[in-house]
């Protein structure tokens, strides 16, 4: 009577550890048509939408935000790239609310990271935004997003110098954005917008810190600029004698350079080993030099 029990429980167990386990196969399989499903089952008029939900926009407008990051969740947490409908979850999210500034930032960093963390469409990230800009003015931070988006992932420093700066003119905007605008600027080699964004930096900067690293950053600005005219100059040398300049009394004695040009703190500048110019060892500006670049 016990063996057969035993037998009876066994087989019992055995058939319950079964269907469970068919139970469990088909769950997944209904969970992942579900899936497929709500991807696929997304309006392809916006605008359509917003009319046919009239008053319950906004809230309609929450539901869609709150689809679009499980969508993207979803997606990174399974590491799949395939983000195909990130952007028209966004699109009718901030359709739905013009206003609903988190789809614009979030949804912006969704599309702008490269694959498998985003869709590596910082196009689209900036149309978003641009998008944000036109219905919400004032908020600075969405230039601020922009000005990211454009140096970080389509590497425009130009338009990136230009967002930052635009944003540091909105009320309440931090004044890091014009720092970040001058600071971008010289790194795409515009002396000329970034010397003038680093000089209004100057003039309205409380902190003495902030302005007197303003100056600094001032004053490496026109060394950089002497710098790069010495070296046309040690160019034009190099052609006319085959090698460098050792020194710059050499461009002056071939009549190249009429008189020793110093630095904003009254230093000469030197050629350097490779025949190019550089800072005096005895400039106090070398150190900040130094440190700057260490600090990029």
């Amino acid at each position: 009577m016990k063996t057969a029990r035993a037998i009876a429980l066994t087989v019992t167990l055995l058939l319950g550890f079964a269907a469970i386990w068919r139970l469990q196969i088909r769950i997944d399989a209904q969970h992942a048509a579900l899936l497929q499903e709500q991807d696929s089952l997304l309006l392809t008029s916006p605008k359509l939408l917003k009319i046919m939900s009239l008053e319950y926009a906004p809230l309609l407008a929450d539901i869609y935000w709150t689809r679009a990051v499980q969508y993207y969740g979803e997606k990174h947490a399974n590491r799949d790239s395939h983000l195909d409908s990130l952007w028209p979850l966004l699109d009718i999210t901030t359709t739905l609310d013009p206003n609903l500034l988190p789809a614009y930032r979030f949804g912006a960093m969704f599309l702008s990271e490269p694959p498998p963390q985003g869709a590596g469409r910082p196009d689209l990230a900036v149309q978003l935004i641009e998008r944000g800009i036109q219905a919400n003015p004032e908020y600075w931070r969405l230039y601020e997003d922009l000005g990211f988006v454009y140096y970080f992932d389509m590497k425009n420093y130009a338009k990136a110098s230009a967002a930052f700066y635009e944003g540091s003119q909105r009320p309440h905007a931090d004044l890091w954005m014009r720092v970040m605008a001058a600071r971008v600027a010289a790194e795409g080699e515009s002396f000329e917008t970034s010397s003038f964004l680093w000089q209004d930096v100057y003039q309205n900067a409380s902190d003495p810190q902030v302005k007197e690293a303003a100056l600094s950053h001032l004053q490496l600005l026109k060394v950089r600029e002497d710098c790069k005219q010495l070296d046309s100059l040690g160019d034009i040398f190099e052609k006319r004698y085959g090698r460098r300049p050792e020194r710059i009394s050499q461009l002056i004695e071939t009549g190249i350079l009429r008189a020793v040009p110093v630095d904003p703190l009254g230093y000469r500048y030197e050629i350097g080993e490779e025949g190019k110019a550089q800072l005096s060892l005895e400039s106090p500006l070398l150190e900040k030099q130094l440190l700057f670049e260490k600090l990029k």
